[in-house]
């Protein structure tokens, strides 16, 4: 099955067999490995020793963003948020139910956040202290520019949070360029090419001492955490830690460094996400977003405004020809999305194009245009 979803991606066979491997989580002998995920991380983000720190956190990457702006803004604190699509929605959601005052700030979800935008609302309301900004909005396909952006909050002197989740590991993040980033969130599930379970942050040590008890959680306490990595210094989770994931991720970090980086890994999703793109729009698919905001992460294409479009029929039309697409959308309008991530390639890629074209063919899909959003 040829697995085209935002992630969890399809992964290599070796990252799987490392996680079924029978390991104690807390046996010395796996202490190694838990510290050198880390240190690798911290290089891939080019963090500063002494500056920052990889601070893991089981779970998905809502948990390690609810942790971050927990830790980083205090209960009532204001954080600015550029509405790139539904996981901005998902911060403006998890800031509030942390008693923190998130502060929407609508942009035009087909396009990259402009920012001069945020620039202007961080000038109009200086009680915004934090900006929050996902990196990579799988929503609608959009990669939002963190340098521009990042600029901007450092010359209003704020502070940034980054949703690096589906981003981290292919697109770029320089953590020492960019000294207003507290946290870039991120988890192994996605760009990494590693299984889902495990969630890292990538913080300013310095900030992380000033944020001691603000969280108002001890799971999600990234102080609490910092404090322990410190006393114990090898980088294990506080409780139980997802040993067999942890040692999948270090056996994808190999194949990252092999491939040349993420530098060399986002070449390949940028060339699969043009083989998808404009294979799509070959078979007379509608993309959601134009050539010059369309991401590498993931496509989205509007739905067929044909009668016979339903897209669990399409998705099980796919599946019974072995691709495997998300079966739902979270944009305002229908339409479906397809990841170019993971372990795959451009010829695979190509061979999913015309396999869709056969299924929209099996479900009896004439019009294939789309209502432009």
């Amino acid at each position: 099955m040829l697995l085209l979803i935002p992630g969890p991606v399809m992964t290599r066979p070796e990252v799987r067999a490392a996680a079924g491997v029978d390991i104690a989580p807390w046996d010395f002998d796996f202490l190694d490995i838990y510290a050198t995920v880390r240190a690798r991380l911290l290089k891939l983000a080019h963090g500063t020793g002494g500056t920052h720190t990889v601070l893991p956190l089981p779970g998905c990457g809502h948990f390690i963003t609810e942790a971050a702006i927990r830790s980083f803004i205090p209960p009532g604190g204001r954080l600015l948020i550029p509405m790139t699509g539904s996981y901005s929605d998902r911060m403006v959601r998890l800031a509030r139910e942390a008693g923190r005052d998130p502060v929407p700030l609508p942009i035009v979800q087909m396009e990259k956040a402009p920012p001069a935008v945020v620039a202007a609302a961080l000038e109009r309301d200086p009680t915004i202290m934090h900006v929050g900004l996902v990196q990579s909005e799988t929503g609608s396909g959009i990669a939002h520019d963190i340098d521009a952006i990042g600029a901007a909050v450092h010359a209003a002197g704020r502070r940034m949070i980054v949703d690096a989740v589906s981003a981290f590991g292919a697109l770029p993040l320089d953590m020492t360029a960019h000294p207003e980033i507290d946290a870039a969130v991120f988890t192994a599930n996605k760009c990494l090419e590693g299984l889902p379970g495990i969630a890292y942050v990538i913080a300013r040590i310095d900030r992380l001492e000033q944020c001691a008890g603000v969280a108002g959680s001890w799971s999600f306490d990234l102080s609490d955490i910092y404090t322990q990595v410190v006393s114990r210094g090898d980088g294990r989770p506080r409780f139980t830690p997802p040993a067999q994931i942890i040692n999948a991720l270090h056996t994808a970090l190999d194949f990252l460094e092999q491939e040349g980086g993420p530098a060399a890994r986002l070449v390949r999703y940028t060339a699969n996400m043009r083989t998808l793109y404009d294979g799509m729009i070959q078979l007379g698919l509608t993309p959601f977003v134009q050539p010059d905001h369309q991401g590498p992460i993931i496509v989205n294409m509007c739905a067929p405004a044909d009668p016979a479009w339903n897209l669990q029929h399409f998705v099980d039309a796919l599946k019974r020809r072995g691709v495997l697409i998300s079966n739902f959308y979270n944009t305002p309008k229908p339409g479906f999305r397809i990841g170019c991530i993971g372990a795959i390639t451009p010829p695979e890629m190509a061979g999913a194009v015309a396999t869709m074209d056969q299924a929209l063919n099996d479900i009896g899909v004439k019009t294939r245009a789309g209502e432009t959003p």
